[in-house]
């Protein structure tokens, strides 16, 4: 209502401002370094905190984030639970004076008590969801301030999920996400996690298509006002295309009381918009400024997409084209640093599920990682994203820790293009009908747009029914549906029931689906098979999507084994079945994620392989044993293969001795990929690889990279039945993760490294004995 005097009044008074002065606006800065830690092994609780001086510090070990409390061995199943603490000396100089001081961590497991020159200022549950520390009144400027945090990771009946011993996936420790320290004028947009009204807080946007050629962008901001008076404040958005260049502007002027906060909504419209989808993810930054009295006291960058999302019982309409999505579930975890992963880490996950054929993948069972989303968005990846909860359900405290878990996963991260739909449901357990309601309305609240769905495994309550291919009991037409998970349990144990530590029916090994890259061409074979079948078998249902269980091998906890049903394993090395789902994704020659694809899933073994399988997007395949053509198949058609985007081809020939095979596949006529399989002779070499999956590494991240070093005959054919031992050894700023000797499995020894805080070249030498050595290096930007 004050718009229209405002811009008369403004340009008036800013006229008289000095307009000499500096702007003055936030700053957000990485906090990650500079750390102490120590671990308390005996699981003692104290009370009150540790308070040291420097000398005493100096004693802890110096860490930074992302951190784990302790490097596990690659079979966890006594992971470590209990106290640890963190601490850091820093300084601000009084160039801080008047400003609003914030420490961010972005996920700490998982009690977290933060205490600032000996005050206690948070106590903070949950180990997956941002929290924000307001440090204002505790710093001293120009003199040193000590920050220690207290973590607690043991089980916790409020926060969930059930007893680490029954849980069957670790949930780990320490700070394994980043932590910011942020200054803020006392004007300034609020962070979504701090602000303490229903549906608001930082920016949110949302767009309406309108047509093809036009779509509306709402930008509501909030605004917190600690002055003590008035201020006439300006709020202009900057729209940016992907290539950073302006669009248009837009923004009005506005009173905002003193020490209230303030929503702004603004409206802009977007001719010929680009929209994002799997296939086109094309994103678009808006950038908030904030002036008072002509200067810009904060700034924020927001990336989205825009795209029209319905969802019905018939389908997905994805921008008006009927969509169905092929997913997978993933958990976060690498082997020895559980769940310290790095940006970049995160990063390349998001681009092998992408690389590997899918367009969807479910977070199972708790919230993402900000970078793993950014990666989501950027290649084209919808997400499913839970709050923490799988077959527990807790008191009050738990009902309403789960409550506001949901809505701060879903302000933190409603911006996000990539999120289909928000799991707002505790897994595979009975919910009371109240629960399920204040979750449905909290969905509505925190994201109120028709876009906004809201997902669980209860069919009759939520907008989306996400159901388990194991515990189908019927077709519910009248539903949508999103099969959350298949192709593992239902192959796995007969009783189809959820406790999963109870091992009742279990089928024969070689049967299921959880096996490991070693376990040979026959069992991993077997593994496709099932997935096969399970998929083909989804896709005479009406979901718009489904998830296949799961993504990369993990440690289960509660068991003495890794859980082996991933198309990759633990290390992200690619078993038959990762090439099953590759080639479902049909060629595109405009698309870097959609290549033409022949892959012969056999190590072409005397007596061993009794046929050859090939998974393929091509029109026809050619095969070729010894340089003589076996002949020219269409793809298989059988009751497990009528339904797929491309069934596999399947030539009955068996090896009776060493030989090379070549497969050529064709599309219109024309041949656009080509795969070779020969039978290995004797291991004589090492040959190295490093796994960037299209990330180059970072100093001063604690960047994670893997390194394969595969074992080769003399043609440089891999030997898949070579089991020894590789030694490694490094040279330059980087270090070898828990030990430097690796087994190999399948004819591959895998490393884990993390990177330093230095640029320069990294070299990498594997030998063992007579097998000639290999080098490699890489360069850390």
């Amino acid at each position: 209502m004050y718009s229209k005097l405002i811009r008369f009044l403004v340009p008036c008074f800013l006229f008289l401002v000095v307009c000499t002065a500096k702007p003055n606006f936030a700053n957000k800065s990485l906090f990650n370094d500079g750390w102490r830690f120590l671990r308390i092994d005996s699981c003692v609780y104290d009370e009150d905190p540790i308070i040291l001086n420097k000398e005493e510090l100096k004693k802890w070990e110096e860490v930074s984030f992302p951190h784990t409390p302790r490097i596990e061995p690659l079979l966890v199943n006594n992971q470590w639970q209990g106290t640890c603490y963190y601490a850091k000396l820093f300084s601000l100089s009084k160039s801080s004076a008047n400003k609003k001081l914030f420490i961010e961590f972005d996920a700490a497991m998982n009690v977290a008590d933060v205490w600032v020159n000996g005050r206690h200022l948070i106590k903070h549950l949950g180990g997956y969801l941002p929290f924000i520390v307001d440090v204002t009144s505790v710093i001293k400027l120009d003199k040193d301030n000590m920050i220690i945090v207290r973590l607690d990771n043991r089980d916790n009946p409020i926060t969930g999920p059930k007893p680490l011993s029954k849980l069957d996936f670790n949930t780990y420790g320490g700070v394994y996400r980043n932590v910011w320290l942020i200054k803020k004028d006392s004007l300034y947009i609020t962070h979504p996690v701090y602000a303490n009204k229903i549906g608001s807080g930082g920016i949110l946007i949302t767009t309406d298509v309108k047509s093809d050629k036009l779509a509306l962008i709402k930008v509501k901001t909030h605004i917190q006002n600690d002055y003590e008076k008035t201020k006439i404040v300006e709020i202009k958005h900057l729209l940016f295309d992907k290539n950073k260049k302006i669009i248009k502007s837009f923004g009005d002027n506005f009173f905002i009381p003193g020490n209230q906060d303030y929503e702004v909504e603004l409206f802009a419209n977007l001719s010929s918009p680009r929209f994002w989808s799997p296939d086109t993810p094309n994103l678009y930054f808006i950038c908030t400024k904030v002036y008072v009295d002509n200067f810009l006291v904060d700034k924020v960058e927001t990336r989205f997409g825009i795209r029209e999302v319905v969802i019905k019982p018939e389908g997905l309409l994805l921008n008006g084209k009927k969509t169905f999505l092929r997913g997978v579930n993933r958990h976060q975890e690498y082997p020895y640093v559980g769940y310290a992963l790095s940006d970049n880490a995160q990063r390349r996950d998001a681009y092998k599920i992408k690389e590997a054929g899918f367009d969807y993948v479910r977070a199972s069972h708790y919230p993402c990682s900000p970078a793993f989303l950014d990666a989501c968005d950027e290649y084209g990846i919808f997400v499913l994203e839970p709050i923490l909860g799988w077959q527990y359900f807790g008191d009050k405290l738990f009902e309403e820790h789960a409550k506001v878990s949901a809505r701060e996963m879903i302000r933190n991260d409603r911006n996000h293009p990539c999120i289909l739909a928000w799991e707002l449901s505790i897994n595979e357990i009975r919910m009371p009908k109240q629960f399920i309601n204040d979750m449905k309305q909290i969905g509505r609240e925190e994201f109120p747009h028709k876009q906004s769905y809201v997902a669980g495994w209860m069919k009759d309550e939520y907008d989306i029914y996400i159901e388990a291919r194991q515990h189908r009991k019927k077709i519910y037409p009248e539903k949508p549906l999103i099969i959350s998970e298949y192709g593992d349990w239902e192959y796995y144990a007969m009783n189809a029931g959820f406790e999963q530590d109870k091992w009742t029916d279990l089928l024969k090994d070689e049967r299921s689906s959880r096996q490991a890259r070693g376990s040979g061409e026959t069992r991993l074979l077997q593994q496709a098979t099932n997935i096969q079948e399970a998929h083909n078998d989804n896709l005479s249902t009406h979901a718009f999507a489904d998830g296949y269980w799961v993504m990369f091998d993990y440690n289960r906890g509660l068991a003495n084994d890794l859980e082996l049903s991933g198309i990759m394993d633990i290390f992200r090395i690619p078993k038959f079945s990762y090439y099953f789902f590759k080639s479902q994704r049909s060629y595109q020659t405009c698309s870097q994620f959609s290549p033409a694809i022949v892959h012969i899933a056999s190590y072409w073994q005397p007596f061993v392989s009794q046929y050859v399988r090939i998974f393929s997007n091509c029109d026809v395949v050619e095969l070729f044993l010894d340089g003589v053509s076996l002949g020219v198949q269409k793809p298989d058609n059988n009751i497990i293969s009528r339904n797929l985007c491309h069934p596999p081809f399947t030539f009955q020939v068996k090896c009776e001795k060493p030989g090379k095979l070549k497969a050529v596949g064709y599309i219109n006529n024309k041949v656009v990929a080509s795969h070779n399989v020969a039978t290995a002779g004797l291991p004589e070499k090492i040959k190295l690889n490093i796994d960037f999956s299209n990330i180059s590494p970072e100093k001063n991240c604690n960047d994670l990279l893997f390194v394969n070093a595969t074992i080769c005959d003399a043609n440089g054919n891999q030997v898949y039945n070579y089991v020894g031992n590789i030694h490694f050894t490094l040279i330059g700023d980087a270090e070898i993760i828990y030990n430097n000797i690796s087994k190999a499995e399948a004819g591959i020894a895998p490393l884990l490294i993390k990177v330093g805080k230095n640029k320069g070249k990294v070299k990498i030498t594997a030998n063992a004995d007579n097998l000639k050595k290999d080098q490699i290096s890489f360069s850390v930007k």
